[in-house]
């Protein structure tokens, strides 16, 4: 109803935004706005100046201050004791969740960074998820392919099925993207005899661009798509129907980012000199990411590393003693190697790549953002700097076949 018909003006959200829309005058001091509002400052040429205000400040100090009537207790009852916030959350966390998660089969690895919850099948592992993933922490959760039929998965399936679309296949290297045959990415996919090779003879590290992906995927591989939907981990939350996935309950005129699901694809680097290159450069993802890994090619041919050398390859990496143990289990087969950053790491990143940039003589461009531009695999050296000049720790993570590694949106990684 109008303002005017209301005798209970701003006893609602909805009352307040409709009564003070039009009275707020952003930088006035008038007695007669609203509510005073909330400003930041800050310093320049010695001198304080104003911002827009926080809008969300200006109505939680109205509905506190103004909108509730003297003559009317409040709804909510509001206790005025504070409780001390615990130092650790981290720890608190975890000694909360070992008490009463007890019949849930998880650990915390990458220095207690990372929820692994081990069998995938429980199904109160959802109520663990959302204590984790209210901090922002990445999720891993293994055993999905026990749920799968491997056979749509394997290389030469997709290849015999697929073989004859055209698709984009990114080098990696040099960033140099060609539209190609599919069949040429799969025949290479475990015979590196059948890879291309680049100028200098060296076999080139291949990427299958995002094929296919959200409503391509399930209307070109539908016994696919219904094959991963069914085994997704925490259907609660990452189930298209989900009762917890917030974008399966927005209004229909949302503007949604690429859901998918797709189809990601790559060769990997053992078969190629350089292993200071991934096959996808650090990034960040706008919506909460779902990466399960659905098959690992063993690669054959002249100058590939046996397992015993990939072995070797990955405990080089600073890997948590729980991912060294399961690089033992021989019925574990490690496929990706990915390096995660927390979101609130994202400056310092971005500043210290743009350090690097300008060491290494390249142009550093003001438009030009190294994280958005997907422009950096960051090494080994490069991470070890990171952590010694700006505090910054790379969360090491390997998935092995069958793992989901759910990502918050915000949080850096590189595979």
């Amino acid at each position: 109803p109008p303002a005017s018909q209301n005798n209970e003006q701003g006893s609602t959200l909805r009352d307040l935004l409709t009564t003070t829309a039009g009275k707020l005058r952003l930088g006035s001091t008038d007695a007669g706005i609203a509510f005073a509002p909330v400003y930041s400052t800050g310093t320049a040429s010695g001198k304080s100046g104003r911002t827009m205000p926080n809008i969300l400040d200006d109505i939680i100090a109205s509905v506190v201050e103004n909108k509730i009537p003297p003559n009317r207790a409040p709804k909510i009852n509001v206790k005025t004791e504070i409780k001390e916030e615990p130092k650790d959350d981290k720890n608190c966390i975890q000694d909360d969740c070992s008490k009463r998660y007890s019949d849930i089969q998880y650990s915390w690895i990458c220095d207690k960074h990372v929820l692994w919850l081990r069998d995938h099948k429980n199904s109160n592992n959802w109520k663990l998820f959302k204590e984790c993933w209210k901090q922002g922490r990445p999720v891993l959760v293994s055993g999905m392919h026990k749920k799968m039929n491997f056979s749509l998965w394997k290389a030469e399936s997709i290849s015999l099925d697929f073989g004859n679309q055209q698709a984009d296949i990114l080098n990696c290297k040099d960033s140099i993207i060609s539209n190609t045959n599919v069949k040429e990415f799969w025949d290479g996919f475990e015979d590196v005899s059948k890879r291309q090779k680049v100028k200098n003879g060296e076999t080139a590290l291949l990427k299958l661009k995002d094929w296919p992906s959200g409503e391509d995927f399930k209307a070109m591989m539908p016994a696919r798509y219904e094959d991963l939907l069914k085994s997704l981990p925490l259907p609660e939350y990452c189930s298209p129907e989900g009762k917890l996935n917030l974008a399966s309950h927005l209004p229909g005129f949302f503007v949604r980012p690429d859901l998918g699901p797709r189809l990601c694809s790559a060769y990997g680097v053992a078969a190629t000199k350089d292993h200071d290159i991934g096959t996808t450069n650090l990034h960040i993802e706008v919506s909460d990411v779902v990466n399960i890994l659905v098959y690992v090619g063993i690669a054959r041919g002249n100058g590939v590393l046996s397992k015993s050398g990939v072995l070797k390859k990955l405990e080089e990496e600073d890997l948590d003693d729980l991912l060294r143990k399961r690089l033992k289990d021989s019925s574990e087969l490690p496929g990706a190697l990915w390096h995660i950053y927390a979101g609130k790491d994202a400056d310092k990143i971005r500043e210290f790549l743009q350090k690097i940039a300008k060491e290494q003589g390249l142009e550093v461009l003001p438009e030009h953002d190294p994280i958005r531009d997907q422009s950096w695999y960051v090494n080994k050296k490069l991470r070890q700097r990171l952590f010694e000049e700006y505090g910054v720790k790379t969360c090491t993570v390997i998935q092995f076949l069958g793992d989901a590694i759910i990502l918050p949106a915000g949080a850096l990684h590189q595979v």
